[in-house]
């Protein structure tokens, strides 16, 4: 099995464990783009998750049960990272304001508001796998403000590569499919 396929096997387990033990839990950065485009676009170095920071003790407790080790050097009132083998999990941690909006939580930029809709996407397919994911507006604005956001952190070529993509299926989008799917209405000139 290649790093892809044991990336995608952890994202499937880590999905359903934190649908039974009750932990909201997003897919965010290349994976979540995948999922949102049903096919893998490029290897992936980690796969980056978003959870509310009142659930990163939970998480860490329920990723330890299925054998990931923490590990790292940020904030860990900002994110917690993991390593299972050669499968490396970043989990970026989100507060919330008064009005139910995604924030960051601590540090420097406390309070400061995620996209709005971040969370409030339909999950994402890849394969046999369902996982909730980060809408793809959200996704286009995080990694089109990210480096404005962290002024001296370079604008990647997959970055830009990433937004091309999901600015292309945003609008190529079918207001009559379902699931991707042809309506029986399409098709037919009356």
């Amino acid at each position: 099995m290649d790093i892809q396929a044991r990336q995608l096997a952890a994202i499937a387990e880590i999905s359903g464990a934190a649908a039974r033990d009750g932990i909201a839990l997003w897919l965010r950065g290349g994976w979540a783009m995948d999922f949102h485009l049903r096919r893998i676009t490029r290897p992936h170095a980690d796969v980056d998750w978003f959870c509310w920071a009142a659930d990163a003790d939970r998480l860490t407790s329920m990723l330890a049960e299925l054998g990931f080790t923490s590990y790292g050097e940020h904030d860990r009132r900002l994110q917690r990272d993991f390593l299972r083998g050669d499968v490396d999990l970043g989990v970026g941690l989100l507060g919330r304001d008064a009005a139910g909006h995604a924030t960051v939580p601590a540090g420097p930029h406390a309070g400061a508001r995620w996209p709005d809709g971040m969370l409030d996407g339909p999950p994402g397919r890849l394969g046999g796998v369902t996982c909730p994911v980060i809408s793809p507006q959200a996704q286009i604005e995080i990694k089109d403000m990210m480096p404005v956001w962290v002024p001296g952190l370079p604008r990647r070529a997959q970055d830009r590569a990433d937004i091309a993509l999901l600015r292309a299926a945003l609008a190529d989008r079918n207001p009559f499919a379902v699931d991707g799917a042809p309506t029986q209405d399409q098709g037919h000139a009356d």
